[in-house]
């Protein structure tokens, strides 16, 4: 495997009062500057999204709107990251926040899909519920309802050799409990992993 630098970021900040602010990154000194304005219009897009989700058409009812991000991969041509927003509205009882996802192959130039990580024809959808029905027994999560599956496009990124699964509140288990993270080695699903995808190239010991 040839080696490949990490994405280098800076973080962009919009404010629109004191209690209103988001940060979010975008790519920099990029070789390629299509692919460098495809990731940050694509970034910029699903954070303007998270906004728009949480304000609804009551923007004046938000007291505080909080935006974050984690860089969860930059590796081997793999760029995954979460956008967070925090909203807390007038005379609510709590918060309420929304995580958004994005995994870029770097290799193939897209915005991963979760049926983009594996083998076309596996059954990924039954591997990574029944992973998730083991993790739910074994750390004793409480479900609203009995989980039976994913759904083929579940939230999800990619953290060095782990793929992590994951649901929004409410989605799965009540609020207190915050939002379910399911991480699945990659070795644990090699045979349905895509081998020149991104969970393929975790798995690479090169």
């Amino acid at each position: 495997m040839s080696f490949t630098f990490p994405i280098t970021t800076q973080t962009h900040t919009v404010q629109t009062s004191p209690q209103k602010i988001i940060y979010y990154p975008q790519a920099i000194q990029m070789h390629n500057p299509s692919l460098q304005f495809f990731i940050n219009q694509t970034i910029a897009s699903k954070t303007q999204r998270l906004i728009n989700q949480q304000a609804g058409d009551l923007p004046s009812t938000v007291e505080q709107m909080l935006g974050t991000y984690e860089l969860k991969n930059n590796q081997r041509d793999v760029f995954s990251l979460t956008l967070s927003n925090y909203v807390y509205f007038s005379q609510a009882a709590h918060g309420m926040t929304y995580i958004q996802p994005l995994t870029f192959d770097l290799q193939k130039r897209q915005l991963c899909e979760l049926k983009d990580l594996f083998k076309p024809g596996s059954d990924y959808v039954d591997v990574l519920s029944r992973h998730i029905k083991e993790q739910i027994k074994e750390r004793d999560i409480p479900t609203i309802e009995p989980f039976t599956a994913i759904e083929p496009n579940q939230f999800f990124y990619i953290a060095d050799k782990a793929l992590v699964i994951f649901f929004q509140l409410y989605d799965l288990a009540p609020y207190y409990y915050g939002l379910p993270m399911f991480p699945i080695s990659v070795y644990d699903i090699a045979s349905i992993v895509l081998e020149d995808g991104p969970l393929g190239r975790m798995m690479a010991s090169n």
